[in-house]
């Protein structure tokens, strides 16, 4: 298990501990790792091949969540595949995007497609979790002033919670062989625009929100207010122009197939939070 401290990673790793499943979790601050029954911790980093080759030594099943946003992620992923190849993993979970493509708009996107193809050469058996743009971000769009800004247009995003997400790697960690050389398409139950997630969470929250369709230019000069490398704002701008651009509309039903379970929708999530 990697990325158990954060947000994905940590719902999985607690759904595994529910089922009385062992795991060892893959870390890099041992004092920042839940306390979970049946889970050890093991240190490593993704750029680090002998520290992640060791911590892997023995380990059949990996759930590989995507290293945090970095100019050299591809770099980190590529090294750390290799070291699991090396260490005798079989089969590797990856957290994906569901627009991944070597030319699809949203930029990291395309790291993930490269890094699917390096797994798919690795010799492992792979699954990979192509989720969609989370729906647990859209809240977090809006700004102080209520509005929520980027060049989206009327382009839809099939959002899919972090929830649902957790609760398909589980299953999938759960029987790995039921699923081994398959991607799965995470996605919410629909396609919204940004004018209709600003008035759902308007009519959950009371809050007044609204959505401002910026130009590519102005969706640039509103971001360099933050301090960030060009590749960083090339990523935020993008997300919005994927959602434009058509890439990332479309509906699934591998939550449901995979779990059993409707995902969630943006209203839903705003009313029950629906930590898993």
């Amino acid at each position: 298990m990697t990325g158990a401290t954060g947000a994905v990673g940590g719902l999985v790793a607690r759904l595994l501990a529910d089922r009385g499943i062992e795991q060892r979790l893959l870390v890099r601050d041992p004092a920042r790792a839940p306390a979970l029954d049946g889970a050890v911790t093991a240190v490593c980093e993704y750029a680090d091949p002998d520290a992640a080759r060791a911590a892997l030594e023995g380990v059949t099943t990996l759930l590989m969540v995507s290293a945090s946003e970095s100019a050299d992620r591809l770099d980190q992923h590529r090294a750390f595949v290799d070291a699991a190849a090396a260490a005798g993993v079989a089969h590797v979970v990856y957290t994906s995007f569901a627009g991944a493509a070597a030319d699809c708009t949203f930029t990291l996107g395309r790291d993930h497609y490269a890094t699917e193809q390096h797994l798919r050469a690795s010799g492992m058996r792979h699954t990979f979790l192509r989720d969609n743009f989370y729906l647990d971000f859209l809240p977090l769009m809006v700004g102080e002033d209520g509005v929520i800004r980027g060049p989206a247009g009327r382009g839809r995003v099939a959002a899919v919670a972090r929830a649902d997400v957790a609760r398909v790697a589980a299953a999938v960690l759960t029987d790995p062989g039921s699923h081994r050389d398959t991607t799965y398409t995470l996605t919410g139950p629909e396609a919204l625009t940004l004018a209709d997630a600003a008035r759902t969470i308007h009519e959950v929250t009371g809050r007044d929100v609204t959505f401002h369709d910026e130009t590519v230019e102005e969706a640039y000069a509103s971001r360099r207010r933050w301090d960030a490398p060009p590749w960083q704002y090339d990523a935020w701008v993008s997300t919005y122009t994927a959602i434009r651009a058509g890439e990332v509309e479309d509906v699934f039903d591998d939550v449901q197939a995979v779990t059993g379970r409707r995902p969630v929708s943006l209203r839903e999530l705003l009313v029950s939070g629906d930590p898993v």
